[in-house]
């Protein structure tokens, strides 16, 4: 039964995501904004889900260091083998705006991260704790971020009003199809991907445990990745559409998500006190997305080659992460 389901859970993600991905790019058209705006928003807030409600309930549960590891594990997941896997498909292309700006910020959220969690470096204090003020941090940082993503909206809006002066009616409803026929789209395609992640994770997980695969291997494996297959069938979904916009936004805007909403909520929830060794994560999802914007300023994407070498990137760490623990 296990490998039933755990064959239903897979069949559930890739057409939840194939549904998804067509209701995300008719909606950016019916809304008159760029597809990379709704990959930052709708489709990352989506494919996020799964982090908030396991880091949220890890927090309230007292297991600050699975709300903690979920986000980064997740992140450096989403930067090498989703982009990796997306960008091998199909070469990702980059808007100036996502080089400029959006992977910055995501840096600029890492860095903000490590300030707050760094108690003993910065103030001498006995350990490290992410407190209910710096999960507020974050949050406001969060806000920040949204008032960026609405300004573009606007500039969007503006920039399809010129255009259809000179062409009255043809972005119209006849395109992409009715909003609520998109909207129930995108809902069900994201509940699909809901619970067919659930189902892959927890089958695969009983399949692992009976084969007699150890509960750290487990947990290190099939549930981190598990929680990110989300943004990897959305991701890669959208690479095989040509929808790059989509596919790279996803990520961007889900890592911010992770960050800032994600571990912002959960620490405003309750705060949470962590294993030191979670820095040295953290230090290499920095190096990571550094790598990921050098990338991504070769010819403005990020080619079959880029995609390898960051699939294999994750796959080392993978390796890293095993012999660690």
């Amino acid at each position: 039964m296990a490998y039933i389901l755990l064959i239903l859970g897979f069949a559930l993600l890739i057409k939840g995501a194939d549904w998804f991905v067509d209701g995300s790019s008719n909606i950016a058209a019916l809304l008159r904004v760029s597809p990379l705006l709704i990959g930052l928003t709708i489709v990352a807030f989506g494919t996020s889900s799964p982090e908030l409600t396991v880091s949220i309930i890890a927090a309230l549960e007292g297991s600050a260091d699975v709300s903690l590891g979920n986000v980064v594990g997740s992140n450096i997941f989403n930067i090498t083998l989703v982009v990796g896997m997306a960008a091998f498909l199909f070469p990702l292309k980059v808007q100036n705006e996502t080089i400029k700006k959006e992977i910055p910020f995501t840096l600029v959220s890492t860095a903000a991260l490590l300030i707050v969690m760094s108690d003993i470096f910065l103030q001498g204090s006995s350990n490290n704790l992410i407190t209910r003020g710096d999960g507020l941090i974050l949050l406001l940082f969060f806000g920040i971020f949204m008032i960026y993503v609405f300004e573009i909206a606007l500039k969007d809006r503006e920039a399809s009003k010129e255009a259809s002066r000179e062409d009255t009616g043809k972005t119209s409803e006849s395109e992409g199809g009715t909003w609520g026929k998109n909207i129930l789209i995108s809902v069900i395609g994201l509940a699909a991907i809901i619970i067919g992640g659930e189902m892959v994770v927890s089958n695969a997980t009983e399949i692992a445990y009976s084969l007699g695969m150890s509960e750290t291997l487990v947990g290190l494996t099939i549930v981190a990745i598990g929680t990110s297959l989300p943004e990897l069938v959305t991701s890669v979904s959208a690479a095989l559409k040509k929808q790059s916009e989509i596919a790279l936004g996803n990520i961007v805007g889900s890592n911010i998500f992770n960050i800032l909403l994600v571990l912002g909520g959960s620490a405003f929830i309750t705060p949470l006190a962590f294993d030191g060794k979670v820095f040295i994560d953290l230090f290499i999802m920095v190096i990571l997305t550094l790598l990921l914007l050098v990338f991504s300023r070769t010819n403005y994407k990020i080619g079959k080659r880029e995609g390898l070498i960051l699939a294999l990137a994750y796959v080392v760490y993978l390796i890293y992460i095993i012999i660690r623990n």
